[in-house]
């Protein structure tokens, strides 16, 4: 008969083996990250390249051809309208004659010379012309007072005196313009270092600002029209994002945007003011012809938010095409299609269960859940193969 040691050493096997079988073939729970999902904001962005830029460039360009003098102004100095010289120019001097481009002028010059000689030698012709009608009209016309002459002989005399002035003045013009032809010779011949060369065109500052580009430094020939240096304010500033065109028709009227990246602490706020009409055709770096497009935004936060941020300086844009400020939050990393539909793995009572779900807006990180879930409900993060309906799972 057994004794009362040999039962209690027994049962203590049995329940050790029945320990080590429960231990041996019970599933363990399978790690996950959980989220409870809640109610909240939401925006639904997307995301653009932006050069910041000044808005309104003045280029200041030479006037007149001739020699632009060493610039007085440098990138980045202040400069007053109406007051601060930002460029001299110096007019060309006539070019330097070779010997056959100098014997014409000479011969030209002699030509001149010669119709001024013509020219008085005609007004002293005139001069005596109009002197004798002049006299032959106040003879005839005391003889038409005493009765001796008709008054038609009058007439015909005041008609002759009137031609011989006309005549002088004719004269006298063509003289003036024989004198005008010897001067412009006379100039044409002239030593190019004897001209007024050391006058010059100062050209002042349009407006307040700063030296934005100086594209003529040096002292240099230039024609008219050459671009010398640009102005702008650098407190004006506004940001060209490059979009995808199939994005840019999304954008909503007035769209609000984050400026991130542009090497401050916070994000600046900006807003839409248009989107150029015309787009263009961009090569991707995969070698994709893309139809691009640039929208323009305006900064809303103040200057003395964004120091040191300048024209040409890049960003990034966090364009907000949707917002709401109350919607069921679901991660991204949660969802997965089944069947053409959205699901997501739930929590119930330590296993994983599968819920059909759908979703609404859905941005980068977050999509906006319409139904199949509700606020406090644990769902699985980056659900892995080994995952499905009914598996144990622990939060990791």
């Amino acid at each position: 008969m057994p004794t009362l040691r040999t039962i209690l050493l027994g049962l203590i096997a049995i329940a050790i083996a029945g320990a080590l079988s429960v231990v041996t073939f019970r599933t363990e729970p399978s790690p996950v990250d959980l989220h409870v999902l809640e109610r909240g904001p939401m925006e639904v962005t997307v995301n653009a390249d932006g050069i910041v830029r000044v808005r309104e460039v003045y280029e200041v360009a030479a006037p007149v051809a001739g020699i632009a003098r060493r610039a007085p102004v440098r990138l980045g100095d202040r400069v007053v309208a109406g007051q601060t010289v930002v460029a001299e120019v110096v007019p060309a001097n006539a070019p330097i004659l070779d010997a056959r481009s100098r014997a014409e002028a000479e011969a030209t010059l002699h030509e001149a010379e010669a119709a001024l000689a013509a020219a008085i030698a005609e007004i002293a012709a005139a001069e005596e012309e109009e002197a004798f009608a002049r006299t032959q009209n106040d003879r005839i016309s005391r003889m038409v007072d005493r009765g001796l002459s008709p008054l038609t002989a009058l007439e015909e005399a005041a008609r002759r005196l009137a031609s011989a002035e006309a005549a002088l003045r004719a004269a006298v013009s063509r003289r003036d313009m024989a004198g005008g032809s010897v001067e412009r010779a006379r100039a044409a011949l002239s030593d190019p270092q004897d001209g007024t060369g050391t006058c010059c065109r100062t050209i002042l500052a349009p407006i307040d600002g700063v030296v934005l580009r100086v594209d003529t430094l040096s002292e240099r020939p230039v024609q008219p029209g050459t671009l010398l240096l640009a102005i702008g304010d650098p407190t004006d500033l506004e940001i060209s994002a490059d979009l995808l065109s199939s994005d840019a028709v999304r954008l909503p009227p007035d769209a609000e945007a984050w400026v991130e990246r542009w090497g401050g602490e916070t994000a600046l706020r900006a807003r839409l003011r248009r989107v150029d009409p015309v787009a263009r055709t961009d090569v991707s770096a995969l070698g994709i012809e893309e139809q691009r497009v640039d929208a323009i935004f305006d900064f809303v936060s103040p200057s003395d938010e964004r120091p040191g941020l300048g024209d040409g300086y890049g960003v990034l844009l966090r364009i907000v095409l949707w917002r709401s400020d109350d919607v069921l939050r679901l991660p991204l990393s949660a969802a997965f299609r089944m069947n053409g539909d959205w699901a997501v793995f739930v929590e119930e009572d330590g296993v994983a269960r599968i819920r059909a779900v759908t979703l609404g807006r859905i941005g980068e990180d977050v999509a906006e859940v319409t139904s199949g879930l509700e606020p406090g409900i644990r769902v699985i993060l980056h659900p892995g193969d080994g995952i499905e309906g009914g598996t144990p799972i622990a939060q990791r």
